[in-house]
């Protein structure tokens, strides 16, 4: 037996070289969201999302400028700006030094001119690699200098923000520069200069107090936390589970902070298409050059009309009340071009009830309001019924007003039962906001066009209805309250609605002779889907039409015509 352990006596075996590929150090990232490790290669050709979940990658300055600005079109601008250790922090230089030599960047900012999609701008560009991008004196001082140059050649800026906030290492220095920076934002906006601020993961402290905050628009990627407070200081402050989501752009945008999200993909069409948009000296007729003569008279003749069958003003509230009905935002896609809607009051909701932003009509640039009524059960439900809040009012006002600081005409579509009567909208000073809007519209330097295409319910509808022009479709309605509610009060039946809707001249005919409204717009059968094209046309030539007649005026006459308007009634 001795013998033959021998044989089966274990020996040292020599090993075999491992036939597994060796993996490059570099090749595989992993992803800041899901976790999981993904191939570098198709990371970079998503533009740094992550092919798996989506989830972002935040991106060095310099990969930004790549991903947006025209190849070869940017200059840096303010290197060199010599940095400050107010505190005597220890250390502190030593690390700046540290974080120069090893990002390649003077500062937690990349600031300079460029064009995207040939526009030109002042292009700023946070990175996080930098202190976390935090804002310093050098930070504070570059953005400063960057508004103050914009002033001085005309030019827009666009900032894409990210940062953990003030930079402690400086203490009250750092602080300052929220002020600072603010200031400068508000001289190159009072000379009528656009400031588009694009925030990314993460937008917290003190830059989300100050320039982050102040953009004309404010767009955000998906996903990106941003707030004032991190997340976990709030949890622990105030001892309570945060909501899913808390603080995240689509948070901001369902609470009416932020104008609009943008995937990365689209964000250098997006820009390109807004500083397109709010290019200078662009006149209220800048239509290619045709006949409006022409238009007007070979509309509606390659066929002989129909006569319209005749309608009760009953009939009329019935037809302004139909669903089928085409709403704001199908006269808005059939009309203009380029619609880029913009969201929420800036203060605390996205009123799904009132759209609006900017858009072509016929290469003209124009902000368009309107109120918003839903198709079925579910979107009344997102669209309120139609019926603004505090907030839509609020957010057609902001919008409104943009519009009068960049001398952009605005286009009012109003179609609404009245506005919302519940307890929120009287908390959030529903009054108030309608006498805002009232106030405001009737002094802005800049033509507004209201046309009431459904319900026009009554100061509901008229704080959107103060035009230089207002115009009604044939078979709206613009009415003090409901008929069934006038009836209700006057004649203590509401069953009485019908004669109610006769004697309260309600209909488009009845308001055009007591001069309320200046056009009717003809319906030869009730506005639907199957003519929404003819209307659309016809209303698209006949605001050409009106904004023609708006150029050359100065901008006080505007307010001054609608005073008058107002004023002989």
């Amino acid at each position: 037996m001795a013998d033959l352990k021998r044989f089966f006596k274990k020996t040292a075996q020599k090993e075999e070289p491992s036939k597994a590929p060796e993996v490059p150090k570099g090749l595989w990232v992993k992803c800041p969201k899901c976790g999981e490790m993904a191939y570098k290669e198709d990371v970079v050709s998503h533009s740094y999302v992550c092919p798996k979940c989506g989830g972002y990658f935040r991106i060095k300055a310099k990969t930004r400028i790549r991903q947006v600005v025209d190849e070869g079109s940017f200059t840096e601008w303010f290197r060199g700006i010599e940095n400050s250790n107010p505190l005597n922090y220890p250390d502190y230089p030593e690390k700046v030094k540290e974080l120069q030599e090893k990002t390649h960047l003077d500062e937690a900012i990349l600031i300079g001119e460029g064009k995207i999609q040939g526009n030109d701008a002042v292009i700023g560009v946070m990175d996080a690699r930098f202190l976390m991008a935090s804002m310093g004196y050098v930070v504070g001082e570059k953005i400063t200098r960057a508004f103050e140059e914009a002033e001085k050649r005309r030019l827009p800026v666009i900032l894409f923000c990210c940062s953990g906030g003030a930079r402690m290492q400086e203490g009250m220095v750092s602080l300052m520069q929220m002020a600072k920076t603010s200031a400068a934002v508000k001289r190159h906006s009072k000379a009528g200069l656009l400031y588009v601020s694009v925030l990314t993961d993460p937008t917290t402290g003190g830059v989300t107090a100050s320039f982050a905050m102040l953009g004309d628009i404010i767009l955000a990627e998906p996903g990106a936390l941003i707030g004032f407070a991190g997340p976990r200081v709030i949890q622990q402050t105030i001892g309570q589970k945060l909501p899913e989501g808390f603080q995240r752009s689509e948070f901001l945008l369902d609470h009416g902070i932020i104008d609009g999200i943008v995937k990365r993909e689209e964000l250098r069409d997006t820009l390109g298409q807004i500083l397109a948009m709010h290019k200078e000296g662009v006149s209220y007729d800048s239509f290619p050059q045709e006949s409006l003569s022409r238009e007007i008279e070979t509309f509606g003749k390659k066929k002989k009309p129909k006569k319209a069958e005749a309608l009760t003003a009953w009939d009329k509230v019935l037809e302004a009340r139909k669903s089928e009905r085409p709403s704001a935002l199908d006269y808005i896609e059939h009309i203009f071009t380029d619609f880029m809607e913009f969201h929420g009051d800036r203060s605390f909701k996205d009123d799904g009830a009132v759209v609006g932003g900017i858009a072509y009509l016929d290469g003209q640039p124009v902000t368009v309001v309107g109120i918003q009524k839903g198709k079925n059960t579910k979107e009344n439900i997102k669209r309120n019924f139609g019926m603004p809040s505090p907030e839509g009012y609020a957010k057609a006002l902001r919008l409104m007003k943009q519009a009068e600081k960049f001398h952009r005409p605005v286009i009012a579509f109003i179609d609404t039962p009245g506005a919302f009567c519940g307890i929120e909208a009287e908390e959030h000073g529903q009054g108030r906001a309608i006498a805002r809007n009232l106030l405001e519209m009737s002094d802005m330097e800049i033509p507004i066009l209201s046309i009431v295409i459904g319900e026009g319910g009554s100061g509901g509808a008229l704080a959107l209805g103060v035009g230089n022009e207002v115009w009604m479709m044939e078979n709206a309605t613009y009415t003090i309250l409901s008929p069934e509610g006038f009836a209700s009060i006057l004649w203590k039946d509401s069953k009485k609605a019908p004669e109610a809707a006769e004697a309260m001249k309600v209909t488009a005919a009845h308001l055009k002779e007591m001069g309320i409204i200046e056009r009717v717009i003809p319906e030869k059968t009730p506005a639907c889907r199957e003519n929404l094209s003819e209307i659309s046309e016809y209303m698209k030539i006949r605001m050409k039409g009106f904004l023609r007649a708006q150029a050359g005026k100065e901008g006080e006459t505007f307010a001054a015509e609608r005073y008058g308007r107002f004023r002989a009634m």
